[in-house]
């Protein structure tokens, strides 16, 4: 029985990010990983392959939309679809085999298989069970499924099955309007396809800035993104290689269907806990299947740990990251924290949405007295410089310490743009602070600072 101080279930950021930096820190490291590859959902089937097909789409856009006007002249070119998925492949298979080189270098010892709790204090990967002083579940989320709809990946898809279609489809009905519907919704309306998006909520991305979300909508649809809100799918039904989609609008309870040649559910996610014998372990759950956890990342069970998608919280990569360094850190004896509030969320579409703090929406509901800085793009000479105008950057700011409580950017590079945001909350930083801090010129940051200084006396721009 070989034994280690730490022992990580799930190989996605949250826990080969948590492996590394607990070998850092000292502490002799093993990480559980039924795979193949490391990496989990993100690299594999997720993040990493959906911004492949996402960044070689909107290159094909570009050519269709903006070449001539840039005096780039020439027939566009043809998609070739299979060489288009081998490009996505060899993009996972460079961050895969990056992952495996990080864990030779720290000495992490990958247990290739299935892992569950035998015992207190014991990990079971195929015949052989493994001793450890700290158990930690990071074994992240799988697709949520609605009544009625049976996923095959074939002709009803997850979006594992979306990012490896044979072929690219005419027509694709996509259920939910988050941040994978949209994602991928918008990476096959650029190939070609005729992509409908049929959500149970009145208005896209649920959660998000409600000016920011009308604002994208009317975006995605003048790029040939159709929507219908406020609908309930009954369920789908496939024949003949081909899918109907049944909805029942919920202002009139008036039903309708659609039918396409393929269905993408993107209704979220859920915990993947199993197999891992947590029942038995005496693991508590909580209602949506979350493990429950204290602020310190410990389960009900005393050596058990659990972060990422397995415990509450926005299912998102750099949350699990953030989460298995601070755990690492508790785990070494050191002081590990996560700043919940400075999480930002990034939508990948074009132009990009991010996000981080609260919304106007929160902020009314809590009664805080704020105030907003609001910048176009169109003010810009970057954004105008490369067709990227439509858009903006929203800073809101406590009515009278003047301290950031959130930001919201639809606009070029926005996911980029975010973070100088969420450093300036991190420090505490007033809208000011950022209004006197210089940013290069052209740059789309300057429309950053311009939606600062609009949270005192006025931007320079507008």
């Amino acid at each position: 029985m070989s034994s280690f101080e730490v022992i990580i279930i799930g190989g996605g950021p949250g826990g080969y990010v948590c492996a590394i930096r607990c070998a850092q820190l000292g502490l002799k490291t093993a990480l559980v990983e039924g795979r193949e590859t490391l990496g989990g959902t993100c690299l594999n089937v997720g993040c990493i392959p959906s911004k492949a097909l996402l960044h070689a789409t909107h290159s094909l856009h570009e050519v269709h939309e903006n070449f001539e006007k840039m005096g780039l002249m020439g027939g566009a070119p043809k998609v070739d679809w299979a060489k288009m998925q081998a490009y996505k492949a060899d993009v996972v298979a460079g961050n895969t085999k990056g992952i495996e080189f990080l864990f030779k270098k720290n000495k992490i010892t990958w247990l290739k298989g299935w892992g569950s709790i035998a015992a207190p204090g014991k990990v079971k990967v195929g015949d052989e069970v493994h001793e450890a002083k700290n158990i930690v579940i990071a074994t992240g989320s799988e697709p949520s499924s609605l009544p009625g709809v049976t996923v095959d990946e074939k002709t009803v898809l997850t979006s594992t099955g979306a990012l490896a279609l044979g072929k690219i489809p005419k027509t694709m009905v996509v259920i939910g309007a988050g941040v994978i519907g949209l994602e991928l919704g918008s990476v096959y309306a650029r190939l070609g396809a005729q992509v409908t998006v049929v959500e149970y909520l009145d208005a896209i991305t649920p959660g998000m800035d409600g000016e920011v979300a009308k604002s994208l909508q009317r975006i995605l649809a003048k790029q040939g993104l159709k929507f219908i809100l406020g609908a309930a799918v009954q369920g789908v039904e496939v024949a003949k290689g081909s899918a109907t989609t049944r909805y029942k609008l919920r202002k009139d309870e008036s039903e309708a269907s659609l039918a396409s040649e393929v269905v993408l559910v993107a209704t979220g996610r859920k915990p993947y806990t199993e197999g891992l014998g947590l029942e038995a372990a005496g693991v508590d759950l909580l209602p949506r299947g979350q493990i429950r956890t204290d602020a310190h990342f410990a389960a009900s069970q005393p050596g058990i740990y659990a972060i990422g998608d397995a415990i509450t919280g926005p299912m998102l990569a750099h949350k699990a990251e953030d989460e298995g360094m601070a755990l690492a850190e508790i785990l070494a004896g050191r002081a590990g924290h996560v700043n919940y509030d400075a999480i930002p969320g990034v939508i990948y579409t074009t132009p990009e949405v991010a996000s981080v703090g609260k919304t106007e929406e929160v902020l009314k509901q809590e009664g805080r007295a704020y105030k907003v800085g609001k910048f176009s793009f169109m003010g810009n000479a970057r954004a105008k410089a490369v067709f990227q105008g439509e858009g903006f950057v929203k800073i809101l700011a406590d009515k009278t310490t003047d301290r950031i409580l959130g930001a919201h950017i639809i606009g070029p590079a926005a996911g980029e743009l975010i973070h100088e945001i969420c450093v300036a909350m991190e420090f505490g930083a007033s809208a000011e602070d950022l209004a006197l801090t210089c940013h290069a010129h052209p740059t789309y940051s300057e429309a950053v600072r311009e939606a600062a200084l609009a949270c005192g006396d006025g931007a320079i721009h507008a």
